[in-house]
């Protein structure tokens, strides 16, 4: 029901949070007990610095963010921020974010969905921890395809030219880019290479999900 809790008891028994045991990069869950680093990271030179994730990419995270993505309930972000910072605010401080810049999605899905879902997470982190939210450093200027379907180097040329620095502050140090699910990396990293062309120093990420253990 509209106006409900965003989560139920029951489905909140289930969640699936990403455990102790995660990619030292990009902090998405790992079924060994002996890795420090996903495959994906270990084959893969990142831009951003680090990052970490909620929760894992399973049937009912994906269900609950299709929701709060397409289905009009920006009301779920107060809930993911609350959880975001209950669980991982240690890495948020170890971050010393200056900012925290949100994925910016085009003006084309920004008028149908009504809200940029990236930006609702921010704001929420921001109210718990302080640290400011920014909007206009990056646009985005490519309307680019899906990428749930493409591999890597497919989305590698869709992030081509899809971002550009608008403005920055000679004051950051340190950005936290938020976005809502975390796969490849390839978006966080055209953002980060944009950042650190900027003259920021280190670029970490937080997401509200990531892919299933590796």
């Amino acid at each position: 029901m509209y106006g409900g809790p965003p989560v139920c008891e029951r489905c909140r028994s289930r969640i699936s949070y990403v455990g102790e045991k995660y990619c030292m990069k990009c902090g998405k869950q790992l079924s060994g007990i002996t890795e420090e680093y996903c495959p994906d990271c270990i084959q893969t030179d990142h831009i951003f610095d680090r990052g970490r994730s909620l929760y894992v990419y399973d049937d009912l995270t994906r269900a609950s963010i299709a929701r709060f993505k397409y289905k009009g309930r920006r009301e779920y972000a107060e809930y993911y921020g609350a959880d975001i910072v209950r669980h991982l605010s240690g890495f948020i401080k170890s971050c010393r974010p200056d900012v925290l810049i949100p994925i910016p999605i085009s003006e084309r899905k920004r008028r149908n969905r009504g809200y940029n879902q990236a930006e609702l997470i921010a704001d929420q982190i921001s109210r718990y921890t302080g640290v400011p939210v920014n909007t206009t450093a990056i646009e985005r200027i490519k309307d680019t395809l899906p990428m749930k379907e493409l591999s890597r180097v497919q989305r590698m040329k869709n992030l081509k030219g899809a971002f550009k620095m608008a403005y920055v502050d000679v004051q950051w140090k340190n950005a936290l880019v938020i976005d809502d699910i975390y796969t490849t990396g390839s978006t966080v990293d055209a953002v980060a290479a944009i950042l650190k062309k900027a003259g920021i120093n280190k670029v970490y990420f937080m997401a509200l999900s990531s892919g299933a253990p590796v």
